[in-house]
């Protein structure tokens, strides 16, 4: 096999850019409690807010054939930052729910745009070493979920929900950045055979279902997580920055685990890492709603650790197979990984409404173990 180099330079930039754009996205769950307080809404509608977050993710697998076929992976990296900054930037501003939905819709556009070519592009710059490189990437995304909640909720505690609009000033700027740094920079991604819905989901087959089966029972542990662990937090204490606060050391320990389990991928075999983690997460979640004090918070600290260590390595395992139409592979993926998770996210949701957040923290722990049968039958 070729050796090509892992361009340092290139991936941390490229994962920068993944930082600053993940930050605004992350404000949803911290500020959860007080956007479900100004426009009393309920647990199920707020899951609504996410899935209209997640909503154009269906345009992935489009997005991705006219990457490939138009070479705009780079600009659309410089420019996603700040058409998702804006958005998210407004939250509030608005006093209706419909109002608030477009500006998710908005921002979920953008989403997308972005996400579907970044890892394309770190694939090209991570040579032989592209476990490694997604580590990088990913670390920069789980970085900005722990550090987006604090930012949110400190500079909403210092200025008020109605003059949140300012933060958005730190992406316009990383976008003026990112095309001083980065425009120059040739990363083009291999030429596509047939840059299509289609082709790519004939090359993805042997991999996407297996691959949608462990994303689906992992996306109720993640979305339980990632989206209602503040409200959590919160009704149990009464303290906004303890919520955001505990939502940051989850993702802490996410950042730990997707520079972790890519690397280690590259050298111990992609199944191994996979097993592992999808193994321990549902345990390490039970413990998390079954303990107290000391214990809780270590349980909290390994479940970030595993639910989010498995990212970095399922998007190698795409990578890899789709290597012929990579941004249109990327893309069908994430758009596969972005719609389980809406409605996941939504019947999370509904489920905390009916049974209480505890319940639903064990059913989707439950939930989680049913994502080994699938890991059985992928093929990496």
């Amino acid at each position: 096999m070729e050796k090509k180099p892992f361009q340092t330079t290139n991936v941390v930039l490229l994962s920068f850019s993944h930082f600053v754009h993940d930050i605004y996205t992350s404000f949803l769950a911290p500020l959860l409690p007080l956007i479900i307080d100004k426009l009393s809404i309920s647990l199920g509608q707020a899951g609504v807010l996410s899935t209209m977050l997640q909503l154009p993710a269906l345009l992935n697998p489009l997005i991705g054939a006219l990457v490939d076929k138009k070479r705009l992976a780079r600009w659309l990296v410089i420019l996603t930052p700040s058409l998702t900054a804006v958005p998210m930037s407004l939250v509030g501003n608005v006093d209706s729910f419909a109002a608030l939905l477009f500006l998710f819709l908005l921002a979920g556009t953008s989403v997308a745009l972005f996400h579907v070519p970044a890892p394309v592009l770190i694939c090209q710059a991570s040579g032989n070493q592209v476990g490694r490189g997604m580590s990088f990437y990913m670390a920069g995304g789980e970085a900005a979920r722990m550090l987006g909640p604090l930012i949110g909720v400190g500079f909403v505690s210092l200025f008020g929900l109605d003059h949140f609009y300012p933060v958005m000033l730190f992406a316009i700027a990383t976008s003026i950045l990112l095309f001083l740094k980065l425009a120059p920079v040739e990363i083009t991604p291999p030429p596509a055979k047939k840059a299509t819905f289609s082709s790519a989901f004939t090359i993805l087959g042997p991999v996407l279902v297996p691959l949608a089966g462990i994303l689906s029972a992992r996306a109720f542990m993640h979305s339980a997580m990632a989206v209602f662990l503040p409200v959590f937090v919160e009704r149990q204490t009464g303290n906004l920055w303890l919520a955001g606060s505990a939502l940051a050391c989850y993702e802490a320990m996410g950042v730990v685990g997707v520079l972790t389990s890519g690397t280690l991928s590259d050298r111990m075999g992609k199944r191994r890492i996979l097993f592992i983690a999808l193994a321990a997460a549902p345990v390490t979640l039970l413990g998390f709603v079954m303990s107290t004090g000391v214990i809780r918070f270590t349980m909290l600290l390994l479940t970030g650790f595993f639910i989010l260590s498995t990212t970095p390595v399922m998007l190698a395992v795409v990578q890899k197979a789709g290597k012929e139409s990579p941004a249109a592979a990327n893309g069908l993926f994430m758009m596969v990984s972005f719609v389980v998770r809406s409605f996941t996210i939504v019947a999370v949701g509904i489920i905390g409404d009916h049974t209480g957040l505890e319940t639903m923290y064990v059913i989707s722990a439950l939930a989680g173990f049913c994502a080994l049968p699938f890991l059985a039958k992928l093929k990496v």
